[in-house]
């Protein structure tokens, strides 16, 4: 019998394959490393790319430059795990047009090597000494190594941070903080790498002062997959479940696609406590158990169709046999070998720089807390492959039960979902540079602004298809003033709405409370995240980004509702376009864009959408009455912003807001400007 495989209700996302991405230059450099090779002279240079982009190849070029050319000594690359030092073996570089080999003497890679991560701080004394150029150690190792030798020992030599995300401002963070000393000081050379554009959890990578050290490349999500040769769609969806989530996992998984499954932490809400018959009660859902392939250690399983599926188990506990597993499918004989393995079952690996090319399906039960986690996840899916068009990542949540009293675990994990799904909407998408239309705007080179053209009288909107860049002018837009606010608008919108999100009270509101003013959540809530995530901005600069963020994100929302209309149909005869024929019909519908408008929209609009098509209405009323049941009053902080927002009102318009306009924001900020008073006069009275 063959299982009816349920519909998730995603997002979902078309590329056009043009193959730049994977496309080498003279050089052997592909697109997003030829971009990081142009900055190779900076001291100190971030590189935002996302997985499989070829950061580890982009690394290795702009070290041998700075190695040979730039007066550095040694090279140290640090990584998070042992894993990814392979990353970082022997790569003939000079047979595709580069004028150097990137090679490690083998005792110098420390990720190969036995013993623990204290032990091995004596192998990097040992290196600083040599006359050798290059070192790859873990994230730990280089920390231990720092505590032991100080950070003069490190002077004139490259550092290099795989996996950046890692690092964080805060005190606690030892990595974070020897990154501090080391710009401090002045005297390395850094080039951080990430695949996420932010940690998940609101802590700052670096400290703000030590940030504005470093150039960035930004290379997006939407640049990797539209750049690729055989990926052309992405969905990401959340399947809402009730009983145990391995009942209902055949419901998503499908035989036939190539799957990695993460099952739940053993302390989440989801997991059942026994990690092994969950693994094994996936097993016996898939067919009938055939024993253990003698050469890999992968489980055979025959489906009722007859198809006999290699599953690699990563959650069992011996270390030898999952040790024996992880050694198969690392074996580079193997790795163009599609047939080799078909589902992957893991716990706490096959995440983070996990590469198999051919994984179409990324299938993760319970909510990840950390977004970057996610990026992560939807990353190992994200590979291209020689017949994948499709991939995609789904994400099994416990749906709220409406008879239990103790439901708000899974509303919180419900909301969080949504916030995750809006943001990686946001990261997939084309990026935004909005500029304030005025009369002195005019057409950029690069820019195609559609069949009319360029139209002084009008605000427009351009896209260049090479960088997936949309320009967009927008009425009455704040411009940033300093460097630092222009490179926030530019380069960092993704981690302000990230903060935006992941801001329970925001999302709460967006989606569940039916009296609430949008203005509310784009210019009160955004506005307080973007004051306390950059204090050192000035309000006008704070303004101005607060006015980026908030008008891509919903730029994304409102073009991708315009672009429903066609795109379902019309994916085949052109793949890509619906979402940006969206944003030009949105912004041609209503004629001129203005922060207004833009203001006026509520950002999380789509997502209630959706949340409603994969819940059922009673869980749906359950996740309402939770909400409402904590329906927060006006604070004397959200009071005082109401009173600035009505200020700048009053100096537009020549009167204070009225409170019994019928404009609900109008009203709502006189409200902020009446409590203050009653403030006012009650301390008065004292």
């Amino acid at each position: 019998m063959t299982k009816e495989v349920k519909s998730v209700p995603s997002v979902s996302v078309s590329y056009t394959r043009n193959g730049s991405s994977t496309k080498a230059n003279a050089l052997g450099m592909r697109s997003m490393q030829e971009r990081a090779y142009e900055k190779r002279g900076e001291q100190y240079l971030l590189i935002k790319s996302p997985p499989a982009s070829g950061k580890s190849r982009a690394l290795m070029f702009i070290a041998l430059d700075k190695l040979a050319n730039q007066g550095l000594r040694q090279a140290i690359i640090v990584v998070p795990e042992r894993s990814i030092g392979a990353s970082f073996h022997d790569e003939p570089l000079s047979q595709f047009g580069f004028w150097a080999d990137w090679w490690v003497e083998p005792k110098w890679n420390l990720c190969d090597a036995p013993g623990t991560d204290g032990g091995k701080v004596n192998s990097v004394g040992s290196f600083l000494e040599s006359g050798d150029k290059v070192l790859v150690c873990t994230h730990a190792t280089f920390r231990f190594a720092v505590d032991r030798f100080g950070v003069e020992a490190f002077d004139e030599r490259l550092i290099a941070v795989d996996e950046f995300h890692h690092v964080s401002a805060n005190p606690d963070n030892k990595l974070g903080l020897h990154l501090g000393a080391f710009v401090a000081r002045d005297k390395v050379h850094i080039v951080a790498m990430t695949g996420s554009y932010f940690r998940g959890d609101a802590e700052a990578v670096l400290a703000p002062q030590d940030e504005a050290k470093f150039d960035s490349v930004t290379y997006t999500y939407y640049e990797q997959l539209n750049g690729y040769q055989y990926l052309k769609q992405l969905d990401i969806g959340y399947f809402f479940y009730s009983g145990s989530y391995a009942d209902d996992i055949l419901n998503v998984l499908d035989p036939d696609q190539k799957t990695i499954i993460h099952i739940p932490s053993v302390n989440s809400r989801e997991s059942t406590k026994d990690k092994i018959r969950e693994v094994e009660h996936i097993l016996s859902a898939l067919g009938d158990w055939q024993g253990i392939d003698r050469a890999t250690g992968f489980q055979l399983v025959r489906t009722p169709e007859g198809k006999v599926l290699r599953i690699a188990d990563l959650v069992d506990d011996d270390a030898s046999r999952r040790d024996r597993v992880s050694a198969a499918l690392k074996d580079p004989a193997q790795k163009n070998n599609r047939d080799h393995v078909d589902i992957i079952i893991a716990l706490g690996m096959a995440k983070e720089g996990f590469d198999w090319i051919w994984c179409e399906h990324a299938l993760t039960v319970g909510y990840r807390s950390s977004l970057t986690e996610i990026v992560q996840i939807i990353g190992r899916a994200t590979r291209d492959a020689p017949g994948k068009a499709r991939a995609r990542f789904t994400n099994l949540i416990a749906e709220p039960d409406a008879s239990e009293e103790a439901v708000t675990e899974a509303v919180n994990d419900t909301l969080k979902a949504i916030a995750a799904s809006l943001l990686m909407e946001q990261v997939l998408a084309p990026r935004f540079e909005f500029k304030p239309k005025n009369p002195a705007s005019g057409p950029v080179e690069g820019f195609d602004y559609g069949e009319g053209g360029y139209q002084a009288d009008k605000c427009n909107v351009g896209f260049n298809e090479e960088r997936g860049t949309f320009q967009i002018e927008i009425k009455g837009l704040t411009e940033p003033k300093s460097e630092e606010a222009t490179r926030i608008c530019q380069q960092d919108l993704n981690e302000v709405i990230a903060a935006f999100v992941q801001d329970k009270t925001a999302i709460e509101r967006g989606l569940f409370d039916q009296e609430l003013v949008p203005e509310e959540l784009t210019q009160l809530r955004m506005g307080k995240i973007i004051k306390d995530k950059y204090p050192e901005l000035d309000e006008e600069d704070q303004e101005a980004v607060r006015q980026h963020a908030i008008a891509a994100l919903n730029l994304t929302q409102k073009a991708k509702e315009v672009a429903l209309g066609g795109a379902e149909g019309d994916g085949e005869k052109s793949p890509n376009t619906a979402f940006i024929e969206g944003v030009r019909r949105f912004a041609m519908d209503v004629r001129e864009l203005d922060i207004d408008l833009i203001d006026r929209i509520n950002p999380f609009g789509e997502a209630y959408a959706i949340l409603s098509k994969a819940m059922t209405e009673e869980s749906l009323k359950q996740v309402a009455a939770v909400i409402s049941g904590k329906r927060v009053t006006l604070t004397v902080e959200e009071a005082r912003e109401l009173a600035k927002r009505a200020l700048k009102f009053k100096q537009e318009r020549g009167r204070l807001p009225s409170i019994t306009s019928a404009d609900a924001w109008e009203k709502r900020m006189a409200e902020g400007v009446a409590f203050l008073a009653r403030m006012k006069a009650e301390a008065a009275r004292g």
